[in-house]
């Protein structure tokens, strides 16, 4: 065979497997360092729910009803995990053809197709779904605090079920399953918008709805023990970097930065919060640096995988100041009666995360950049805005017509003499403490 032939025959080789090299390398794999690092992740976002969240809020209400928050948070796991596998996973991360810019499809119903091989991107397409199962647990979790200690618990599991269906459903499909607002290029990478707006603005609707507690404001209803609350915020701070490191799916940089400014807007929140009620009140106090950090955690929520560590100084000030006014000023001067400030952390604090995030997300505040057709800052501004007002708009509307239909059916509320006994006892015939 001469020179010119044996050119010949490799090129012919060479263009043969061209493509199929090129498609080997397009076809994701499976990374095992990504896939320990969701393992961990949902472990640790699963862990702010039962116990870190369930401790925070037991340990803030009344000790006649520490044991009903506590399962309601348990319940909620437990019902959130059955409605995701059963519908809610296909109808939040599939393609809904011509309502997808909506809602998703029903072609993953009972988990159909998932198995052991069967990989999102370079994890297990099951580890991202409880992943994700663990976001959808938390949310709904997040707005007993609003109407704890009056609820009957019938109540509250048709309120969650219809709440997760029909709310956090949708607005997760619209943000993180290809829906308008990802379409429209609202950056919300670990939660702002569908998890903090949507359960804050639900939890003021439902306490509105409900009334206010028998006696309050005049009456005083100090948490019953303190050490339980700075305990599940302890909690809170730590699964928070399964939250929002976790959503970059990957075990790289984006991962590392949003840790980083996780931790920074948390304790600048912190501060912040503290600072002010030690001006304005003469005392820093333990509920309030540990409902500051809580509202640092939210607030960076949304801008964990776009702000720097100066965008995160930023938010955090904004978060911890601003949820400070909003939990204790403005519900005094309203008179709503939001159990344990679900409205003024998570809310208020999801909002101010938002609307920065279009701000941080700038390269220079040391920002990754805007999202998909956002080319200035102010068109990301607006971007975020309509993905608050939009989510604010949903969730309170269809809040308040499950609340409302509820309420018409079986009732919300527990009686009058059973608010008093304590919903330990009234409704679970078991008390948290022996006297």
């Amino acid at each position: 065979m001469t020179l010119h032939q044996t050119h010949k025959v490799g090129l012919f080789l060479l263009f043969t497997l061209f493509p199929t090299l090129t498609l080997a390398q397009e076809t994701p794999s499976l990374s095992s360092g990504d896939t320990a690092w969701m393992l961990t992740s949902t472990a640790l976002v699963l862990f702010m729910t039962i116990p870190g969240l369930s401790l925070f809020y037991a340990g803030m209400v009344r000790s006649k009803n520490v044991l009903s928050v506590l399962m309601q948070c348990f319940a909620i796991t437990s019902l959130v995990t059955l409605l995701w596998m059963l519908y809610l996973y296909s109808l939040s991360f599939t393609n809904g053809g011509a309502l997808n810019p909506v809602i998703g499809g029903l072609e993953k119903v009972f988990l159909k197709g998932l198995n052991k091989d069967v990989l999102s991107g370079t994890i297990p397409e099951t580890v991202f779904m409880t992943f994700q199962m663990t976001f959808a647990i938390i949310t709904p979790a997040l707005i007993v605090g609003a109407f704890a200690e009056r609820m009957k618990f019938s109540a509250l599991l048709i309120f969650m079920t219809l709440w997760v269906t029909f709310v956090y459903g949708p607005v997760c499909h619209w943000v993180w399953g290809g829906g308008w607002l990802a379409n429209y290029g609202v950056l919300d990478f670990a939660g702002g918008t569908v998890v903090h707006i949507n359960a804050g603005m639900a939890g003021l609707v439902a306490a509105l709805v409900l009334g206010r507690r028998k006696g309050f404001p005049h009456v005083a209803m100090p948490p019953h023990n303190l050490t339980l609350t700075v305990v599940g915020a302890s909690m809170l701070w730590v699964g928070w970097f399964g939250f929002n490191a976790g959503s970059a799916l990957k075990a790289d940089g984006i991962a590392g930065m949003a840790m980083a400014v996780t931790q920074i807007a948390t304790a600048t929140a912190a501060l912040s919060w503290m600072f002010s009620e030690w001006i304005i009140h003469g005392k820093p106090s333990v509920l309030g640096i540990a409902s500051g950090a809580v509202a640092g955690l939210v607030a960076i929520t949304p801008a964990s995988g776009s702000a720097g560590p100066v965008g995160a100084l930023i938010i955090g000030t904004a978060a911890g100041i601003v949820c400070f006014f909003a939990a204790t000023k403005l519900k005094r001067a309203v008179g709503y009666d939001d159990s344990l400030d679900v409205f003024g952390v998570h809310a208020v604090g999801g909002i101010i995360g938002a609307i920065l995030t279009g701000v941080c997300a700038s390269t220079a505040l040391g920002g990754t950049g805007f999202g998909a057709g956002n080319d200035t800052m102010l068109a990301q501004v607006f971007a975020q805005f309509i993905g608050v007002i939009a989510t604010l708009s949903y969730t309170t509307i269809l809040s308040f017509i499950f609340l409302k239909l509820i309420d018409l059916l079986i009732g919300l509320r527990v009686d009058e003499e059973q608010e008093t006994q304590g919903l330990d006892m009234a409704l679970h015939d078991e008390r948290g403490y022996i006297i």
